[in-house]
């Protein structure tokens, strides 16, 4: 084992030779010092079952054996599932130990909850919303149970950074060490994490005021082989209904095939099938259980899981997948991704392109069991082309980003970095409310001193904060008594009894699409929505026109022009790096991935068939040289960039006049020609664009996160700015174009 190993603690010696293990894996030996000196923060990133788990708790439970007087290690993780499972995997080292293991979320059950009450003792596993209940209702106790605090683990972290939730997280664990007196001798905090493509990015966002140091273990991979297929499919589009009451038609032929496909080459095994949206999932677990009884299957082997499902469907899924007893495939939106303890899968299937190259590589861990090669599957459908179609059919651009994801995650090891230049202004509503609550009463500059100086929101500024905490006031969410101590005001004391406060994120907001008096849908709104802009819903082309916040309602019209794009995007920023990637693959004519000194063929004959014609059409329109051209009745520019610059360049143009709508990265502009166009983008180069805040006022739905509607109507501004848009990158973009003379 090493002379690391003997650093151990005895007893958790005795547990490791007891698994029968040969020798600790490589992160696992690398963690050891680090974190039993208590004087460094470690992030271990690694893949999915790479044993990052024992990597974190071997050294920290070695360090807190025969401390019985209150909790030793707080681990933090995003679920509920996740932490069932952890409570399985350390049963064991935790019995030997004689350290109790506590689940506290909203599942368990009361009498766990008063047992470690009465008598707080080892490693408590917690939701951060359940963390925040504790120290809003009873920080008294947590004051007494966490005083012994050696360590705090935070698993899957990578699923926090950049995001609100994440950010109530960073402020959590500050003002649990603020309760504890502890800001002059920090707990020592581990993150588990998968490897991000900014892994300073992540260590920096692990204690933002960076009072101590950060060690970060990188696993190596285990250097399993991979076996990977993309395949493409054809949709050729039924005949239009033209009744009034006909908005849609969701049995896509190509689907259908993809279903057959999917259900010969994955019956008999287990196996996980990624469709982005809900509906999507549906669709398909039906299509394959159908299929299964078509072929007089004599169990159904095809279920669907998303957080729409109750709890116990989901719970039976996974706990089917686990034992490994029948053939099972889940088909499944996000909510498999992370690390919940389903076992190895025989392989991993996207039928439509993936959210991103992170998320991508998440999907691809839960595959390779017992030294089997992981295995991963694509599936994308393009629409046949015809004389009326969309630019965006016409390139590929859904096969095209998939290829570009590929490239990224196997060739070139890239995953996206969190956004790490947002205020979070709705967090930090919350979080106020939060920290008045916790103490009763609290004065501004003290608020500001632990959130905003020394706490997360340190990008937020000192007029921002003061306009924050007088819109509140004016809010009745708070009240400043004489001595000036802020507490809750009425509105604010409503807020916080709610069971509901303590989480800070929720779902996209579900408008109704509406056609005349008539419901046709609903739609998230998750992206920049102006009034005239065209969107794409149940396969056919919409104006919008009207936005009604208040009913939550999108007001559309029939829109006359070409067949719309079968690929919108998918809700979910695209980096600039994926962009740059898909127009690289173009410029060169080449898919295949590059290999030591060899070039991997991947996909299909059909997908190669449909990587050929969309390189035609990017040759035939000169699209290494131009980023403005003109076809059919639409003017299209294509910047190759991610999506904050692309929603800054459509509504820019949408400010001066045009009418721009955007799709896959990819900006329409209709009843116009290529030369306004160009002498408006060059015109910026001038003048400039208008800043991110000042483009966002053109937005009239605005309320994004949770606490949003709080917000004084400039900070929401200024928030969704910020989101949203780069005016600053578009306008180097444009310049860049210019000068190399591609407009």
């Amino acid at each position: 084992m090493g002379s690391v190993f003997e650093l151990l603690h005895p007893t958790v010696q005795k547990w490791v030779y007891k698994q029968g293990w040969d020798d600790l894996r490589d992160i696992q030996k690398e963690a050891i010092k680090p974190i039993l000196s208590q004087n460094v923060d470690v992030v271990i990133s690694a893949s999915t079952a790479a044993g990052k788990t024992e990597a974190a708790f071997l050294p920290a439970c070695s360090a807190c054996v025969g401390n019985d007087e209150g909790f030793s290690v707080l681990y933090i993780s995003p679920l509920k599932a996740l932490i069932n499972d952890q409570c399985r995997r350390l049963e064991g080292l935790s019995d030997m130990l004689g350290m109790r293991v506590t689940a506290w979320h909203g599942d368990s059950s009361r009498a766990e909850k008063t047992k470690a009450k009465r008598d707080p003792n080892g490693i408590v596993l917690i939701t951060p919303e359940s963390l925040e209940s504790l120290l809003v209702r009873e920080p008294g106790w947590v004051r007494t149970a966490f005083e012994p605090l050696q360590y705090i683990v935070i698993d899957e972290y990578h699923a926090f950074i950049g995001t609100e939730r994440g950010h109530q997280l960073q402020s959590l664990m500050h003002r649990l060490e603020g309760l504890l007196d502890r800001h002059d001798t920090p707990i020592p905090r581990i993150a588990l994490s998968a490897t991000l493509g900014d892994m300073d990015g992540v260590m920096q966002a692990l204690r933002p005021n960076k009072s101590v140091e950060c060690t970060l273990i990188r696993g190596e991979g285990t250097g399993s082989s991979l076996k990977f297929q993309l395949r493409g499919y054809v949709n050729r589009p039924p005949v239009e209904d033209s009744s009034e009451d006909e908005y849609f038609n969701t049995e896509l032929p190509a689907d259908q095939q993809v279903a057959q496909d999917l259900f010969e080459t994955l019956r008999g095994d287990s196996h996980l099938v990624f469709a982005n949206s809900r509906q999507r999932c549906e669709h398909f677990a039906v299509m394959l259980s159908d299929l299964g009884k078509k072929k007089h299957l004599s169990e159904n082997e095809f279920f669907p899981h998303h957080g729409s499902l109750s709890k116990e469907l989901r719970s039976d899924l996974e706990s089917r997948l686990q034992k490994e007893r029948l053939p099972t495939t889940a088909i499944c939106t996000m909510t498999l991704e992370l690390g919940i303890d389903i076992g190895k899968v025989k392989s991993v299937c996207q039928v439509t392109a993936p959210h991103s190259v992170s998320s991508l590589r998440q999907r691809l861990g839960r595959s390779g069991r017992r030294g089997d090669p992981a295995i991963l599957r694509m599936y994308i459908t393009e629409n046949e082309l015809s004389h009326d179609s969309n630019v965006i059919d016409m390139l590929r651009v859904e096969l095209l980003q998939t290829i570009a994801m590929t490239h990224l995650l196997l060739g070139e090891k890239w995953f996206e970095p969190a956004d790490r230049t947002l205020p979070h202004f709705s967090t930090l509503v919350h979080q106020i409310l939060a920290v008045v609550a916790q103490w009763g009463g609290v004065r501004a500059d003290q608020l500001w001193q632990l959130l905003c100086v020394s706490g997360p929101f340190d990008l937020v500024e000192i007029k921002n904060y003061k306009a924050l905490l007088k819109h509140m006031g004016e809010s009745r969410l708070i009240s400043q008594l004489s001595s000036g101590e802020i507490v809750l005001g009425l509105e604010g004391e409503k807020l916080v009894s709610h069971y509901s406060f303590y989480a800070v994120f929720k779902t996209p907001e579900e408008y109704r699409v509406v056609v005349g008096s008539k419901t046709i849908g609903t739609l998230p709104v998750d992206s920049a929505l102006l009034v005239g802009q065209s969107i794409v819903f149940g396969g056919r082309r919409w104006k919008v026109e009207e936005i009604d916040a208040e009913r939550k309602s999108i007001h559309v019209v029939s829109a006359l022009g070409g067949r719309p794009p079968k690929f919108g995007g998918g809700g979910i920023g695209v980096h600039d790096r994926v962009r740059q990637e898909m127009f690289k693959i173009y410029a060169e004519g080449d898919h295949r991935i590059s290999h030591a000194d060899s070039r991997i063929e991947f996909m299909d004959s059909d997908a190669k068939l449909l990587f050929s014609e969309g390189l035609r059409v990017f040759r035939d329109f000169d699209l290494a040289n131009t980023s403005v051209f003109k076809h059919s009745k639409y003017v299209y520019v294509i910047p190759w960039m991610g999506d904050k610059i692309v929603n800054t360049l459509t509504i820019f143009l949408n400010y001066c006049g045009f009418k721009a709508s955007s799709y896959a990265g990819v900006i329409e502009i209709s009843d116009t020609e290529v030369c306004a166009i160009k002498d408006c983008l060059v015109s910026a180069v001038r003048s400039g664009i208008p800043s991110n805040t000042d483009l966002a006022q053109h937005i009239v739905e605005k309320d994004i996160d949770k606490y949003d509607y709080l917000l004084p109507d400039q900070l929401l501004t200024k928030g969704y700015g910020a989101r949203y848009f780069n005016s600053e990158d578009s306008l180097l973009w444009i310049k860049r174009e210019s000068n190399l003379g591609r407009f």
